[in-house]
């Protein structure tokens, strides 16, 4: 039976992905993999997360790819240093770029060898350009961060789909589904009970990879659909893993 696998906010740590997809969950071209955003900034390579993936879609894996703020983030940055112009051969970092820094910016343009947005290479943004805000699925609703509740169709914000953090899940409004999301880092203990209760209308799977000075947190999830059963891998930054 082909099998589901979630996996939540990778934020550039592309060996500890690697390591996850070929190594534990070995995917055959049937099953169906659903990324929910935020693939950058803060872990040590970004772009070789994209590239990762980008080469699983080349291959023919069943690769679904939702947005995140992260890559929100990084568009936007791109989009306004391209169109920012020097004075006297200096040129100062638009607002966007400031704000996209402190939350990782830094890291993923080092990962592309620059300090500027705008020499990311135009592939890259497309890619995140064009990458979905939401999926449905039969008995989830996926998405990066939520949904807004307030409205009578949650999916017309698409601004809440990356950065919604408190909100009231009125499942009506989504066929009684169960939300599986990211965003917000969250305890180990926590997704456990999530994943195993069915009192729960969502499901948050963001452990925090790049954290590990803080008990409960520091690794990748990656939630089978199928059989509501987990598998995680704690970072690998350090490791020489050449593949399998």
């Amino acid at each position: 039976m082909a099998k589901k696998w979630v996996i939540p906010d990778i934020h550039g740590c592309a060996l500890t992905l690697k390591y996850l997809i070929e190594t534990q969950i070995k995917p055959t071209k049937n099953d169906e993999i659903y990324f929910v955003g935020d693939y950058i900034d803060r872990g040590p390579d970004s772009k070789g997360v994209i590239d990762f993936i980008m080469n699983m879609q080349e291959n023919g894996y069943n690769v679904t790819c939702l947005m995140g703020n992260h890559e929100d983030y990084c568009i936007k940055a791109w989009e306004e240093d391209t169109k920012n112009k020097s004075f006297l051969g200096l040129r100062t970092k638009t607002k966007t770029q400031k704000e996209w820094e402190r939350y990782g910016g830094t890291q993923t343009m080092e990962s592309f060898e620059t300090n500027r947005p705008k020499d990311i290479p135009e592939k890259y943004i497309n890619w995140m350009r064009n990458l979905e805000y939401y999926t449905e699925l039969d008995d989830f609703v996926l998405v990066h961060a939520g949904l807004n509740f307030s409205i009578d169709d949650p999916f017309e914000d698409k601004k809440a789909m990356i950065w919604a953090r408190d909100y009231k899940i009125d499942s009506k409004k989504i066929g009684n589904k169960k939300i599986i999301h990211g965003h917000v880092p969250v305890n180990h203990e926590f997704i456990h009970l999530a994943i195993n209760s069915s009192d729960y209308k969502f499901i948050d799977l963001d452990n925090g990879v790049y954290i590990q000075q803080r008990p409960g947190y520091g690794n990748l999830f990656a939630l089978e659909l199928t059989e509501m059963r987990y598998i995680t891998q704690s970072l690998m930054d350090e490791v020489d893993y050449k593949g399998v």
